[in-house]
């Protein structure tokens, strides 16, 4: 019994727009990411200030003014709040935006030191976590900026501070409250920059990954389009010599000697049928490039773009068992695209090539979205195929060119929002799901509504209407 479209595939890939890029980051996004760390550190600070004043204050019994360092932490939770609506704004992030907030931390750090010891505090090597996260996050003419600024707080708390009532001895070791004090700046300093500098670097690498796809993605374009001059060009040079092919078959077709003869008269015919289909193949290859002569898109249905288009292929295709099933529902106008089509077309051919004996068409629904999947009873794909599925002159078949089908398959449902997944079923074969947005091929319904109730009063019985009254 031939496979089903319901199967589990044991292995898959797939490959689509960037809707949902995980781990990914765009260079926009970098500054709002690097903002958002900055707003988690200030927590971090906010807490940190209080537990270590209660801790001075109560633990230590050095009297410390807290109705003013309180006064302190209520502004930089302030502020922070004010960071917090910029980052919901989502704009992205300027330089001198981040050289503003860390200005702000340095100057909230300097208030708390001036009113707790000044450079004599333990805790003014903080100023040092602000010049690094400077040197990470900001050009180097604004991290000079900082470096300047607090270099001059740091002086300024030397000549400029309310004197603490703390021992400076260092012979007590770890008995001395200012000892104590060192060390627990110093694993404060280590702890948030090994925090904040990992979580940047992975926004770096995320950013580096989302570029380097970004490049890839150019790069295939431009195959593309180079593809589509060849081609284009191709049709164009073969144009003359197909209606050459035509006027000549059908010069024959009319002589006695074609006429009287069965056989070879039949043969004429079948010319002429697969002439008339590379003349086809032309105009839709023109008609891709936007270069067709005298021909146009036309509005259809989503039903009959579909039925004509199986219809079509099958005709054309020595295919010995081929199922379609349509479960789509409701019909819904569209305009026929020929690079759908084709898109459609190839990944038939494909499962044909692989499985000439049974292969199958599914058409639903999936919310907003059209999905086709067509399976076939072959081989399946090879498994490193499968990791590299939509880059070209990717096969297995060892002939020139090869490779090209699924890679425009892929960049076709990719410019139009949709994307392609490949897998291989358990019991042999291979499956192809392409899912389109419908928003991205289905016309948007007219306002008819009014017309057709005018319409309908128009039609109706003035009797009728004067009975219902």
């Amino acid at each position: 019994m031939p496979p089903t479209a319901d199967t589990l595939p044991l292995q898959h890939t797939t490959i689509g727009p960037p809707t949902t890029w995980a781990g990914t980051v765009g260079v926009a996004d970098a500054g709002l990411k690097n903002m958002q760390q900055l707003i988690q550190l200030r927590w971090i600070a906010v807490v940190g200030q209080v537990v270590t004043v209660a801790i001075v204050h109560f633990g230590f019994g050095i009297r410390l003014p807290l109705e003013h360092m309180l006064a302190v932490l209520y502004c930089l939770v302030a502020f922070n709040l004010v960071s917090v609506l910029r980052l919901r704004n989502r704009r992205p992030v300027l330089h001198v935006e981040l050289l503003v907030a860390l200005l702000v931390d340095v100057g909230m750090l300097t208030s708390q030191l001036y009113l707790s010891g000044g450079a004599t505090n333990p805790f003014a090597f903080l100023y040092l976590l602000q010049v690094i996260l400077g040197a990470v996050l900001l050009k180097p003419r604004y991290t000079w900026v900082l470096v300047v600024v607090t270099c001059l707080c740091f002086a300024g708390l030397g000549l400029y501070y309310r004197p603490l009532d703390i021992p400076l001895d260092h012979v007590s070791g770890l008995s001395s409250p200012f000892v104590l004090g060192l060390l627990l700046c110093f694993a404060l300093n280590a702890a948030l920059l090994v925090t904040f500098i990992t979580r940047i670097q992975r926004n770096l690498r995320a950013r580096d990954a989302r570029l380097a796809d970004l490049r890839q993605r150019a790069a295939e374009e431009e195959h593309i389009v180079r593809m589509g001059l060849l081609a284009s060009g191709a049709a164009h040079e073969l144009g003359t010599p197909l209606a050459t092919l035509a006027v000549i078959l059908g010069d024959w077709r009319r002589l006695p000697h074609f006429s009287s003869d069965p056989e070879l008269l039949e043969e004429v015919v079948e010319m002429q049928t697969q002439l008339e289909r590379c003349k086809a193949i032309v105009s839709g290859i023109l008609l891709t490039a936007g270069e067709a002569r005298g021909e146009s898109s036309e509005a259809t249905t989503l039903a009959t773009f579909l039925d004509e288009l199986v219809d079509d292929w099958r005709r054309t295709r020595p295919v010995k068992a081929f199922a379609y099933e349509n479960r789509f529902g409701d019909d819904l106008p569209m305009v026929s695209d020929s690079a759908i089509q084709q898109m459609i077309c190839n990944v038939l051919d494909n499962a044909l090539e692989a499985s000439p004996q049974w292969l199958r068409l599914d058409v639903e629904r999936a919310g907003d979205a059209l999905s086709l999947t067509v399976t076939d009873a072959g081989k399946g794909f090879a498994p490193g195929l499968l990791e590299t599925l939509g880059q070209p002159y990717r096969s297995t078949k060892g002939r020139p060119g090869s490779g090209l089908g699924l890679f425009l398959v892929v960049n076709v449902a990719r410019t139009i929002g949709g994307t392609v997944e490949a897998a291989n079923r358990p019991e042999g074969g291979a499956m192809v799901k392409i899912t389109l947005p419908l928003s991205a091929i289905v016309l948007e319904p007219e306002e008819e509504t009014d017309a057709t109730d005018d319409d309908a009063q128009d039609d109706e019985d003035p009797t009728e209407r004067h009975g219902q009254r």
